[in-house]
């Protein structure tokens, strides 16, 4: 803003002045601040995410049966949509029923996460008391070993002659041994459950950590006894946190491949992530693997829309 000064000897030049923000910090500040952000953003998502478009709009190199990605958008080829909708949807569709069985397993397992987990970090948050610090260090524990490792570890447990058969056969539940990694849906669901469940648990408690004990309080003392003041003050409180925590655990269990691979690697519990990973390590497919991730990732586009949509509802709505 141009302010123009004067005194008694004249008018004085015109001086620029900083534009600030409400705050009282320059705009200058902020673009600063957030250009690490957006240098990580461009080098390590958009770069790669237009190689894998050049890559799916590409062209095939009949040769060596390798893609051969196409950069200017004005050459792209459409020839690879084609074949993957022709696997989606065409008389020979082999992909649809792997597409429909990822959201079977994904709905259920992410079903009985938020079952287990809810309890859990609502009984940190609330009744933990003096202890709360140790069940925290008992819920980052997970992260502190990788996802590779504690799958492994599932290997040894779920064996033949593992723990777990051992301790079925110790109780009577079972009289033989269960074959649970022989290829069973339930394998790969309790599976998916064991891996992302941590992270359902650890985002609950912060959200549940959060709510005011007041409020719950404050219904008590209206007369709802605890199970009518959870269900009329807590739960509806927590809606956002739930819709937080099942689309951090939902969106990575789509493109899963590891887990069904590990646990049952049989055709008949193959998820989209298998497929994708088999079509990239296939020579002259690996084009259309990288449209199946591009369609993926349009499809996990729409929940995460639909969460800042309803974030910014809820925000509009608490103030």
């Amino acid at each position: 803003m141009a302010v123009q000064t004067g005194d008694a000897t004249g008018p004085q030049p015109a001086r620029q002045e900083v534009v600030k923000e409400p705050g009282g910090q320059s705009k200058w500040f902020w673009v600063i601040l957030a250009l690490p952000g957006i240098i990580w953003l461009i080098v390590l998502f958009i770069v790669p995410f237009y190689a894998m478009l050049a890559i799916a709009m590409g062209k095939l190199d009949r040769l060596f049966e390798s893609p051969i990605a196409v950069w200017n958008p004005f050459s792209w080829s459409s020839s690879n949509v084609i074949n993957v909708w022709h696997d989606l949807f065409g008389s020979t569709a082999f992909a649809m029923p792997i597409v429909l069985r990822t959201i079977w397993y994904v709905a259920l397992a992410s079903a009985l996460s938020l079952v287990i987990a809810y309890p859990a970090a609502y009984f940190v948050a609330r009744f933990a008391g003096r202890r709360k610090a140790l069940f925290l260090i008992l819920l980052i524990a997970p992260f502190w070993i990788s996802f590779m490792m504690r799958m492994l570890a599932w290997i040894d447990l779920l064996q033949t002659n593992g723990y777990v058969n051992r301790a079925l056969s110790a109780v009577g539940l079972i009289n033989q041994p269960i074959n649970w990694l022989g290829g069973h849906w339930y394998t790969v669901i309790l599976g998916l459950v064991y891996g992302y469940i941590p992270y359902l648990i650890l985002i609950l408690y912060a959200g549940l950590d959060r709510i005011d004990p007041s409020l719950i309080e404050a219904g008590r003392d209206l007369g709802l006894n605890r199970a009518r003041t959870f269900i009329h003050v807590t739960l509806p409180m927590s809606r956002q946190i739930i819709l937080t925590g099942m689309l951090i655990t939902v969106l990575p269990m789509l493109g899963d491949f590891f887990t069904n691979q590990l646990l049952s690697g049989a055709a008949s519990t193959s998820m989209i992530g298998n497929l994708i990973q088999g079509q990239l390590g296939t020579p002259g497919l690996a084009a259309q693997g990288a449209v199946l991730s591009m369609l993926l990732l349009l499809v996990l586009l729409v929940p995460m829309i639909y969460y800042v949509i309803a974030t910014n509802r809820s925000t509009r709505e608490a103030s």
